[in-house]
């Protein structure tokens, strides 16, 4: 054994130690639940292949805050859904915090971003950012977004038949380049073109295989936390050189050599980029010439302004860059998926959409009643940002899509000191006995579920797993209705609370539609209103020129293509077994160009 390899092993040793250590340390919290199914993974491997009926099943039974089992390193986990409950985690932020393995792995990857950053520093970094993804900057980028909508529809037709029937198309691939090539273009200003390059270009590249990827690790987080936290720079890098090695030939080895090839790659071009944005604006300043209109200009722009108290370093700057492309790529990429497959399950609101879209167009436009217009690739068919915002049923199919299946269904928070948390509804203790709040213990950890929030049948009603984007329609004023501003940071504002998701006063305290999608007060997601405006006019240059349905050719066995979403850290569509591995990524639809019929509905 060499020297290296004998320190690495000392070191997983330490680092073992102080696991079961912290294990043992774990407070118990007296509250209703399963049993844990399994010694390592808890209840978790049970709760990511049961996916939404899962968690749907699991509130429904036990109530808005259920005792769970998490993986072997992270013991009891308080699974919260009660929106009492979840207002006061929401506003208390000085007690729940993201816990040290979210921080420690978030700034190994990205760096010292708003998901890396906690306190102080994270409200300095909010307050910078936050005028960034103002509407009035949401409307100047929707003309760099345009043209990659455009791009994505024409490559989609370029590969159809010419007599107009069917073809099948993994349509996955695409839509996360589209999505990649929007947030790199809008928000870095990066000049990617992933959609048509016949070669890859290494950094967009390796952002968008970074999701799949986290994904892979989510029982590892709390190990990241702990080296991170118990040895120095030095130690860390030695002790991910040894468990990198190509000696150690197992799978999941291989998964973290990737990581780490991905990351650096991220990190240099990430490095590359800011280095020669900051040398832009430099420029631009001493010659008084107009900078671009990117998402990290207006950034950069703005933090040279600010006072030097307010101004963010360059480390910071740089781990905002991989934070925006990041939470953007894989937010956009996972529900615009979604839409596009709940479209192909449901003609008939794929009928209404278009003829929405194509009466929105002729309204703005010159055109009329030439079909032939809609057929073909035309610049001048676009809708303007505050008629693709206000579009009815296409912001319906957006909020409902969001609301059942939100791109990240769980997110945690640790109590960073002892406090009872008071529930809007009652639940049930481990003996049986009603509790109207329940006590929690200092380091105890909080999963919030998005999906369960979102699913609650006493506030959104009987039909709340269902998916209706008329309900959206008949909602009388929404608090964040279409083209309109909110604070990004206002929770309090609690009293004029719309229809939509409310019941006899009480609320989810969400930042959007009264759901928790992006969560709300300050670790609400900054960017939404990019996702929502990035995922709409894709939709709406799709569905103006296409027609999609759910595979119905069976293959040489006879086996019909069934999509199943998986739920892991992001929602992961695959192909069911037999007629596919139930592993690949995909989401195979069956696509036409339209007809005149496919806008009467």
């Amino acid at each position: 054994m060499s020297l290296s390899q004998a320190c690495g092993i000392g070191i997983l040793l330490v680092a073992l130690w102080k696991f079961f250590g912290e294990l043992l340390r774990k407070p118990t919290v007296d509250l209703n639940g399963p049993k844990k199914d399994n010694w390592l993974t808890g209840n978790f491997s049970e709760m990511f292949k049961g996916g939404v009926d899962y968690c749907v099943e699991l509130t429904e039974k036990y109530g808005g805050a259920v005792r769970l089992f998490g993986p072997i390193l992270t013991g009891e986990v308080i699974f919260l859904s009660d929106p009492l409950a979840l207002y006061h985690v929401v506003k208390d932020q000085h007690i729940f915090e993201e816990p040290d393995m979210f921080i420690a792995t978030n700034k190994a990857i990205f760096g010292e971003g708003l998901i890396a950053t906690v306190g102080d520093q994270h409200r300095k970094q909010r307050k910078q950012l936050n005028p960034v993804f103002s509407t009035f900057n949401m409307r100047e980028s929707l003309p760099t977004l345009q043209p990659i909508a455009r791009k994505l529809t024409s490559i989609l037709v370029a590969k159809l038949p010419d007599d107009g029937s069917y073809k099948e198309i993994d349509v996955l691939p695409l839509l996360s380049r589209s999505a990649l090539d929007g947030v790199c273009q809008a928000i870095l200003g990066y000049p990617s073109n992933t959609l048509e390059a016949t070669e890859n270009d290494e950094y967009p590249e390796a952002l968008r295989m970074l999701g799949p990827l986290i994904s892979r690790f989510i029982y590892f987080r709390p190990s990241v936390a702990i080296i991170m936290r118990n040895f120095s720079p030095y130690w860390r890098t030695k002790l991910v050189d040894w468990i990198t090695a190509p000696w150690i030939p197992t799978e999941i080895m291989k998964d973290v050599r990737e990581m780490r090839r991905i990351v650096e790659i991220m990190d240099h071009g990430s490095k590359k980029a800011f280095a020669e944005k900051k040398a832009a604006l430099e420029t631009s300043a001493a010659s008084s010439s107009s900078q671009g209109k990117d998402m990290m200009d207006i950034m950069l722009k703005a933090n040279s302004a600010s006072s030097s108290s307010e101004r963010l370093a360059d480390t910071e700057l740089l781990g905002q860059m991989n934070v925006m492309v990041f939470a953007g790529l894989d937010t956009t990429t996972s529900a615009l998926s979604r839409c596009v497959y709940l479209l192909a399950k449901n003609p008939l609101a794929q009928v209404r959409l278009r003829s929405e879209i194509r009466d929105a167009i002729r309204s703005t436009s010159l055109t009329q009643d030439d079909f032939s217009l809609f057929e073909r690739d035309n610049s001048l068919l676009h809708l303007s940002y505050d008629t693709l915002i206000n579009l009815p049923f296409l912001d319906g199919i957006v909020r409902e899509t969001l609301r059942l299946y939100p791109p990240f269904p769980h997110m945690a928070r640790n109590v960073n000191k002892a406090t009872t948390l008071p529930l809007q509804f009652p639940v049930r203790s481990s003996s049986g006995a009603d509790l109207s709040a329940i006590t929690l213990p200092e380091n105890t950890v909080i999963l919030i579920s998005i999906l369960a929030a979102n699913r609650n049948r006493t506030i959104w009603g009987d039909d709340a797993n269902e998916w209706k984007p008329e309900r959206w329609i008949s909602s009388p004023g929404r608090k964040d209705g279409p083209g309109t501003d909110i604070t990004l940071d206002g929770v309090e504002a609690r009293s004029s609370a719309p229809a939509l998701g409310v019941k006899d006063g009480v609320r989810y305290p969400g930042i959007y539609s009264n759901m928790m999608t992006f969560l709300g007060g300050s670790r609400s997601c900054i960017g939404f209103k990019f996702a929502e405006m990035e995922m709409k006019e894709i939709l709406a240059a799709l569905i103006l020129r296409l027609h999609f349905a759910l595979p119905t050719d069976p293959d040489a066995n006879g086996h019909i293509k069934e999509i199943q979403w998986k739920l892991k850290a992001f929602h992961t569509p695959v192909v069911k077994s037999p007629a596919g591995d139930g592993v690949t990524p995909q989401i195979p639809l069956n696509i036409r160009m339209v007809r005149e019929e496919d806008f009467a509905w």
